[in-house]
């Protein structure tokens, strides 16, 4: 957090206490300090595009985290801002250069949409990823063969080499799960995900296998909303809640469309999201019957091969 000096400079991070994440969170997080500081100083987004030679939009664009920065650009922002200490100008200077590295999902541009490419960034710096799907496995817990059977079905006119880079790139987003500091991964299952056979039911098999093989990492958390339970607090579609540890970042609420996605991060809205979920969990299985329920569906697919 940025807080003032007795004379009334602010004080930033030093080097050692600048924020962790992907490229993505970064941006958001140095977006959010530039404009804590314009603000404590007064100065229009007007004024602050001035001195950039820039418009008054893209200076909040920049505090949104929406596009990368210029290491000029920002040093004569801190200019105008009143930063004169050269360690504090440092600290930011050098989250500049982190914010502005590319991630690994770059390489997936050609298939990776901008409005999803967020996300990706999002989630890959996530300590908490909480999921409520209706129709898929979640991205994060799909098989091979289940993914490519979704991509499939998204792409049906993409040529084979387009639809094993998007089954690549939902299997690398999957690394995450078993790294050295890995995110909490909570997902909420209706059960019409796992009785619709995508892919057929070998598939289907396979994919329940691989769920169930997730459950072994400490992690990864699975919930299963029976039929029985009818109508529930969900009604409205499946989505998405990312915590992350920055104090700059808040919740953020995912709900993924068919050409597009809409993030929700205002209090009240990931509040009420929040609400929806805690209610779904309380609704579901309990995780301790995941694996029998899991076990018991996959025996009467397998069944049916």
């Amino acid at each position: 957090m940025i807080t003032p000096h007795a004379g009334g400079e602010p004080v930033l991070p030093t080097p050692l206490a600048l924020p962790r994440g992907s490229s993505t969170v970064l941006r958001i997080v140095l977006g959010a300090q530039l404009r804590r500081l314009r603000e404590q100083r007064h100065i229009t987004l007007e004024a602050a595009g001035y001195a950039i030679r820039a418009s008054h939009s893209k200076i909040s664009r920049m505090e949104l985290g929406r596009v990368g920065f210029r290491v000029r650009d920002v040093a004569d922002l801190l200019t105008l801002y009143g930063v004169t200490d050269e360690d504090d100008r440092q600290a930011l200077l050098a989250l500049v250069q982190r914010a502005n590295v590319t991630g690994w999902w770059h390489n997936y541009n050609d298939i990776l949409p901008s409005w999803f490419e967020t996300y990706v960034g999002l989630e890959e710096s996530a300590t908490v990823i909480r999921n409520y799907e209706v129709q898929f496995v979640p991205g994060l817990l799909q098989s091979e063969g289940y993914a490519r059977a979704v991509v499939r079905l998204g792409f049906p006119s993409a040529p084979d080499e387009e639809v094993e880079r998007r089954v690549r790139l939902r299997m690398a987003r999957q690394r995450m799960l078993r790294a050295e500091e890995p995110p909490r991964l909570w997902a909420v299952l209706d059960e019409a995900v796992l009785r619709r056979p995508l892919g057929g039911p070998e598939v289907m098999c396979d994919q329940i296998d691989h769920i169930l093989q997730q459950l072994d990492l400490p992690n990864v958390t699975v919930q299963i909303v029976p039929f029985s339970v009818g109508g529930h607090a969900a009604a409205g579609g499946p989505f998405s809640i990312l915590r992350f540890s920055q104090p700059d970042l808040p919740d953020v609420v995912y709900m993924e469309q068919l050409t597009s996605a809409v993030y929700l991060d205002k209090r009240d809205d990931v509040d009420r999201y929040l609400e929806v979920m805690e209610r779904l969990c309380i609704e579901a299985e309990p995780a301790s019957r995941t694996r029998e329920i899991l076990v018991g569906i996959r025996e009467e697919l397998a069944g049916r091969s």
